[in-house]
């Protein structure tokens, strides 16, 4: 039988599978598995993912890697790590996130991934390759998500009652409006990016509905807004504070009302100036 020396370094090699079954590990393995559980950690928040699962995906890890004395603290834009016990070394660690995206494929790769390892017994060398392959999911193509945009923009107009005029000058809108913020919206706050879109979405809408091709204003306007709406953030924020993660809920509620307040400070401001410019009840 193998001492217990040579099933450490095994383990912290990579080449035992079943790293969870045996005693604590070495502070360099002990490091390295916390690192990998942060990294997953990571790449799950950034990615607009509920904080706890960022929670449960660490927890798990760390677990099934024999690290039992890893404690988590996730906020929005934060994630720590502290483990330590009198079996375990010491360790922390902190990362900030300054920012979110959207990418729910990853979120989902992810949390695949750890239960994955529950129940494949992953050697953490493998685990940390698929784990790069997840962050390594390229995105879709401009193209198809500017397309992608003007349809559902053609869509919710048609939820709304829009004509077809209303739906192809929507389609259009959403095409024009998604297209700039990809290539302007990119190197701008996110309070001027959503101002200045929403101020599109209301000249694109007016033009079209002066044009003739769109019919209904109210429609026009409906369908192209929720292109902007950060249904994410503020779902994520209503189940982070029905969980008890009142700082992280709060945090995610206040930057979805931000961006509802900056699209109709955009679009207010347009129809403001059209009204005292021609007159008229516009909505």
């Amino acid at each position: 039988m193998e001492n217990r020396e040579e099933m450490k370094r095994k383990s912290g090699a990579g080449e035992m599978p079943g790293e969870s079954a045996g005693s604590s590990a070495d502070a360099g393995y002990q490091q390295r598995v916390l690192e990998f559980a942060m990294r997953a950690g990571r790449l799950l928040l950034e990615n607009g993912a509920e904080i706890f699962r960022v929670e449960e995906t660490i927890q798990r890890i760390c677990r099934h890697y024999g690290v039992r004395s890893a404690s988590t603290f996730v906020l929005s834009n934060g994630i720590f790590i502290m483990a330590g016990s009198e079996d375990e070394p010491y360790y922390s660690a902190v990362r900030h996130l300054p920012s979110w995206v959207n990418r729910l494929d990853k979120v989902t790769a992810v949390n695949q991934l750890s239960r994955e390892i529950e129940e494949k017994h992953y050697p953490l060398e493998t685990a940390k390759k698929r784990l790069e392959e997840i962050e390594g999911m390229p995105e879709r193509p401009k193209a198809v998500r500017i397309l992608v945009a003007g349809m559902a923009c053609a869509c919710f107009c048609f939820i709304f009652g829009g004509s077809p005029g209303d739906m192809l000058s929507d389609f259009f809108t959403g095409l024009l409006v998604y297209a700039f913020i990809l290539t302007v919206c990119g190197g701008l706050s996110k309070i001027t990016a959503n101002v200045l879109s929403g101020a599109l979405i209301a000249i694109c809408c007016l033009i079209f509905y002066h044009s003739g091709i769109g019919e209904n204003l109210r429609p026009l306007i409906m369908g192209t807004i929720l292109l902007l709406v950060p249904g994410l953030p503020f779902t994520n924020g209503i189940r982070d504070l029905a969980d008890g993660d009142y700082i992280s809920g709060a945090v995610r509620l206040l930057d979805a009302v931000l961006v509802f307040m900056s699209v109709g400070a955009g679009a207010g401001a347009v129809f403001l100036a059209y009204h005292h410019l021609f007159g008229g009840v516009l909505l």
